[in-house]
């Protein structure tokens, strides 16, 4: 049943007699909600609430701010900016979490109440804007019975939908019970209305044998030397109820509508009072469980024992230490982690474990974890919806076409477009937490080769490209071997090299022909930057050695990249049987010719060549973190337009590629561009992935390095 201090209308008057003892923001919040006309027994009720939880004064300021925006929205907003940042935060999350009410109400019919319990964490930027939630909520269930019946109904599904599986999670149990058993009792009032009258036709029988079993076990304690609290445990309706479907039991055989709850000092205590409860009393067999050496998913610690009691009635026992007790009333708990069936989300059990350490710290009286609280968690997922309000969740990073390709893999294919919240968007997108997704199709499946190449940024998610990949497998073999082709001759243009050497290349990337890789660049299985890495490790440079061919001129870096004990600078060239790595255990081998070959240090080949020439195997070890650098001279074609020049040299600066020297020239009679830039580059591959993103950029018809002269 309810607890009886539902049943008084609460008042701010206690709260406001001693508004001179408050902290000045929460009395500043008094005043402002009797100006406002706010509801003041929602207001006291949840501020009642807020200091059971242990919250300070600035979250309990923030639950009447709140409610002087709902009453009063234009005083609100005059007097919003005057107010500390903190507060402010905590006002926004409240007005934010409406968005979750307004999509429950829309879909209650339909389910998906998880995906809108974390779209609510996600859109919360203060994690003490769950508490000051879940106690408005219930103030709101206590005076639900002077509301209409629709909208008495509306918030008891809201709370059974989204309040009470949150205060389960974090653990707080004074609240979960009282949010579930009036929910219950608005939503299913006659069969609420048959359990509590089952307990009350038993009540005066019931309280009687419980204090003679407490007075019985007390004595027996106390000569078992074992210092402990006693006291009933009350039942609530809605566990009984859930029991009785659970175990399809009648009320009449449920053990546990009498119950009494031990207390006890250490764990230890907790075993031996079980062993005077099984001593004074006969147990029933399978009627124990040991949450203290298991606990449950969510925390819950305690030991519970159903016995036979006096006059040979059942009786249930739980017995658990004091700090448990509090730790399972009030969600306070260290090392916590939740799973709710299915495969766990380790960043979302993070945030309910940070929400349990605030409690925690509240208890404590520990201010200072509050006020960085919210900088802690970086949320790694998006919770995105649907028109419909369905709610989806993909990782950080995700584009608007990742998200078409999660909906279903047909509305992937044949997207063109996406608005979110009204407005059309690229597809390169991404879409905040609580966006409004509407992905735009064609009649036909379509998609774009464009979409994976990691240059234009159309998808992150590997799910999307696989899709993606999957479809273009199942097109013509042989439209995929004329799109690798130009894909291949476009990357050996944009580089500048001539007719190379490339019967390797196949094995290179584990496969068995040049038809072959030319299919995987079709599909992005090998990007191109790949590929420009692959050709710059087999370049043969000449004398003076460089990484790139003959026209990047190389600027002597201030350490090598490699030393070689004992001797001055030499050619060196990673080999290709170990493909050795900066970090990587390495050593040298003279060649005839073409410098020293590096292999790691257990490189089969190395072991091979040393056994037969062990005096030309020398010593080498990698340089410092500074890498080697190019010099590259870039020309890029295009259109005229206002900030080009603007884009191309951002696009540049992004890429942390250092500009040498830059020119442009335009035609005015045709508007087209030209532009020349050395440039210092680490290799071939960030040489790659720069022009395919100069490329890209609006009016840009062509980017390439130039050739040797």
């Amino acid at each position: 049943m309810p607890p009886a201090a539902s049943a008084a209308t609460p008042s701010l008057r206690p709260w406001r007699e001693r508004a001179g003892a408050l902290p000045a923001a929460l009395a500043a919040a008094l005043q402002a909600c009797a100006e406002a006309g706010a509801n003041e027994a929602e207001c006291a009720d949840t501020l009642d609430l807020l200091a059971t939880l242990g919250c300070d004064g600035q979250t309990q300021a923030a639950a009447l701010w709140f409610a002087v925006a709902e009453a009063a929205p234009a005083a609100w907003e005059a007097r919003a900016a005057e107010l500390p940042a903190e507060l402010q935060r905590l006002v926004a999350g409240q007005l934010a979490a409406g968005k979750v009410w307004a999509l429950h109400a829309q879909r209650h019919a339909e389910g998906g109440n998880e995906g809108l319990r974390r779209l609510l964490l996600a859109i919360i930027r203060d994690l003490r804007v769950v508490f000051i939630l879940l106690a408005r909520q219930l103030a709101r269930l206590r005076a639900a019975s002077a509301l209409p019946e629709a909208e008495r109904q509306a918030l008891a599904r809201l709370t059974n939908d989204i309040h009470a599986p949150l205060a389960n999670r974090l653990g707080i149990w004074q609240l979960k019970w009282e949010l579930e058993d009036l929910a219950f009792r608005y939503l299913q009032p006659e069969v609420y209305r048959r359990i509590a009258k089952l307990l009350d036709e038993r009540r005066s029988d019931r309280e009687g044998f419980i204090r003679a079993s407490l007075e019985e076990l007390r004595r027996a304690l106390q000569e078992g030397g074992i210092q402990a609290d006693l006291a009933g445990r009350p039942k609530h309706i809605y566990s009984i109820w859930k029991k009785m479907q659970r175990k399809a039991l009648d009320f009449s055989d449920l053990y546990d509508i009498r119950a009494v709850r031990i207390l006890v000092d250490s764990v230890a205590d907790c075993y031996a009072a079980l062993g005077v409860v099984h001593t004074l009393w006969p147990h029933l067999p399978g009627e124990f469980d040991d949450y203290v050496a298991r606990p449950k998913g969510n925390g819950y610690r305690s030991l519970h024992t159903a016995v036979i009691g006096p006059y040979g009635k059942t009786l249930e026992v739980q017995i658990r230490t004091h700090e448990m007790h509090r730790a399972n009333e009030l969600g306070v708990a260290a090392h916590w982690r939740y799973k709710e069936g299915g495969s766990g989300d380790a960043e979302f059990e993070a945030k309910i474990a940070w929400m349990r350490k605030l409690l925690d710290a509240r208890a404590d009286g520990d201010g200072e974890l509050a006020a960085d609280l919210h900088n802690e968690l970086v949320e790694d997922r998006v919770y995105l919806l649907t028109p419909k309000g369905e709610v989806f969740d993909l990782p950080h990073g995700a584009t608007v076409l990742d998200f078409a390709y999660h909906v279903h893999t047909e509305v992937g294919h044949r997207c063109r477009g996406a608005k979110v919240n009204g407005r059309i968007v690229p597809l390169g997108f991404q879409p905040q937490s609580g966006d409004r997704v509407e992905i735009l199709t064609a009649k036909q499946a379509e998609p774009s080769r464009d979409w994976l190449s990691v240059h234009h940024g159309y998808l992150h998610t590997s799910r999307a490209k696989d899709k993606v990949r999957a479809w273009f497998r199942r097109v013509a073999h042989d439209s995929n071997l004329a799109a690798g082709r130009a894909i291949f001759e476009r990357e050996l243009k944009r580089l500048a090299l001539q007719a190379p050497d490339i019967a390797w290349l196949p094995a290179h990337f584990h496969l068995k022909t040049h038809d072959e890789l030319l299919v995987a660049l079709a599909l992005g299985e090998v990007a191109p930057g790949q590929l420009a890495r692959a050709l710059q490790e087999d370049a043969s440079p000449p004398a003076p050695p460089t990484a790139l061919p003959v026209s990047a001129r190389h600027t002597a870096p201030d350490h090598a990249a490699l030393r070689i004990e004992g001797v001055g600078n030499l050619l060196t060239v990673l080999a290709r049987c170990c493909q050795p790595l900066p970090g990587d255990s390495v050593r040298g081998f003279i060649t005839r010719g073409r410098g020293v070959s590096v292999h790691r240090a257990d490189c089969a080949s190395l072991a091979r060549l040393a056994r037969r020439d062990p005096d030309r195997v020398i010593d080498v070890e990698w340089g410092s973190a500074s890498a080697q650098a190019y010099e590259v001279d870039v020309e890029l074609h295009g259109y005229d337009r206002k900030g080009l020049q603007k884009d191309v040299v951002g696009v540049i600066s992004n890429a942390s590629i250092h500009i040498i020297a830059s020119s442009s020239r335009m035609f005015a009679r045709t508007g087209e561009v030209e532009m020349h830039f050395t440039l210092r580059v680490r290799d071939f591959e960030q040489l790659s992935t720069l022009l395919a993103k100069l490329v890209a950029l609006p009016n840009v018809v062509d980017a390439r390095r130039i050739g040797a002269g």
